[in-house]
Parts: C-alpha cells; sequence; structure tokens
C-alpha cells in the first residue's frame, strides 16, 4: 500500500471555486450502473472569492477510514461488488486529495472508471488510473484487462454555455475596470475544440485569473482536449 500511496499522491490539487455543476452519468444499460458519489473540493483560494473563506474552510471534512478492515485476499472474481470492494481500499487517497472514483461500467475484461473531483481534471489522472487503479484492481482481480477512463457528459459547447461560466467572473473583472467577452469557438465536435477569449483591463495581464477561468470552463463543459485561448497582446492557452 506505501507503493500505491505514492502512485495515488502524484494527482496534485488542482481544485478551484466553480458555480454549481451536476454531472449526470450515463443511465443504466446492461451492466452499466450509475454510482453517485457525493465529493468535497479543497478549498483553494480564488481571485474570484469575495466572501469570507474561513466557514467554506471549517465545513470541508477530510475522509478517513473509520476502522480498519482486513485485505481482501486475491484473486477475485470479476463482479461489481469486489471491484467496487478492492476500490474502497484504495479510495480513501483519492478523497484526501479532493477527489473520488466511480464505477460507471464492466463491458467483459474492461472496467471503466470515472475520476470525479479534483482527480477528474488533474493532469495525472492518466498516472492515476494506470499506475494506481488499474494495477490495484488487475492485483485482485486477475479477470480485468483493462481499465479505461469515463468521462462524464457536459453540456453543449456553445456561446450560451460559455457565458454562463464567464457571468460568473464578469463582476469581478468589472470592478477592475476590466471584460472578457467570446472571440470565437473552433473545432466543435472535434478531438481538440478551442475557446478563444478577449480580455480587457488589468487582469487581461494575470495568468492567474486566466487560469482559473481556464479551469472553470474546463470544469464546466468537461470535454477531453478542450482548449483556452486568449487574443490580443496577452495571448496564452491553458489545455486541459
Amino acid at each position: 500500500m506505501p507503493q500505491l500511496r505514492s502512485i495515488l499522491a502524484l494527482c496534485p490539487l488542482l481544485s478551484l471555486s466553480i458555480s454549481g455543476f451536476t454531472t449526470v452519468l450515463p443511465g443504466r444499460s446492461g451492466i452499466t450502473t450509475n454510482t453517485n458519489t457525493n465529493t468535497r473540493l479543497a478549498d483553494i483560494v480564488s481571485p474570484f472569492d469575495a466572501g469570507d473563506s474561513s466557514s467554506a474552510s471549517s465545513s470541508t471534512a477530510t475522509a478517513t477510514p473509520t476502522q480498519e478492515k482486513p485485505a481482501l485476499e486475491g484473486p477475485l472474481d470479476l463482479t461489481w461488488e469486489n471491484v467496487e470492494a478492492v476500490l474502497d481500499e484504495m479510495r480513501h487517497f483519492l478523497i484526501q486529495d479532493g477527489g473520488n472514483v466511480a464505477i460507471t461500467e464492466i463491458d467483459g475484461p474492461v472496467v471503466r472508471l470515472e475520476l470525479q473531483g479534483a482527480c477528474g481534471t488533474c493532469p495525472s489522472s492518466t498516472q492515476t488510473m494506470k499506475m494506481g487503479l488499474e494495477r490495484g484492481l488487475k492485483e485482485k482481480i486477475p479477470e480485468i484487462q483493462e481499465v479505461i477512463q469515463a468521462m462524464p457528459e457536459g453540456p453543449p459547447l456553445n456561446e450560451e454555455q460559455i457565458n454562463v461560466v464567464l457571468d460568473g467572473v464578469r463582476p469581478f473583472l468589472t470592478v477592475a475596470g476590466g471584460s472578457i467577452e467570446i472571440d470565437r469557438i473552433e473545432g466543435e465536435g472535434g478531438l481538440q475544440p478551442t475557446i478563444w477569449l478577449d480580455m480587457q483591463g488589468a487582469s487581461a495581464s494575470l495568468n492567474s485569473v486566466k487560469l482559473e477561468i481556464a479551469q472553470r470552463l474546463q470544469r464546466h463543459f468537461m470535454t477531453a482536449g478542450l482548449r483556452i485561448d486568449w487574443v490580443g497582446n496577452h495571448s496564452n492557452n491553458f489545455n486541459k
């Protein structure tokens, strides 16, 4: 387990304060089953947080095992219950980093898992999935051939939905004498869609502000390969 702890620890905290977002998992079809897991994201100071963060910090609970359970002995049969039981032995490491994991489908020897919370958009999510969760599952359930990361379905990529996110930051930019508008959307439906934004004012030169806006958009759409680019003299791009 120390080796697994070091692997799962590769997933850093990238969670940011975001508007409420509901992830809709695929419905039950065959062996596909929805798993609703409540996840608390770790508190990170946001450039757009105007309120006192102490109340949020006090309400954040770090989930830890309440009692030690005997380790599972393999080999186990490939069943939904056994996969869930093995994940339970590793899940608390993800929860401590503001994330979680849920089974979305078992199709023959292939298991689909959804990384949730901070782990869902973490740059190290592939390592967490392959080197951590897949290795741990295969050790106890040898019948598993592959573990695949399932991406939740987000809202459609259009100007209306982009403005839903931007409207959450515009008041703060206005106070600082700035503004942000959509310039264009490229590559909708492709492998690497891109949102081009035009931000004016003093905040346009602050990468921390741009990074949070990009993270809010990526978390809202949950689209693999989504890029955020900026027009003007302070062009940057933030890739998922």
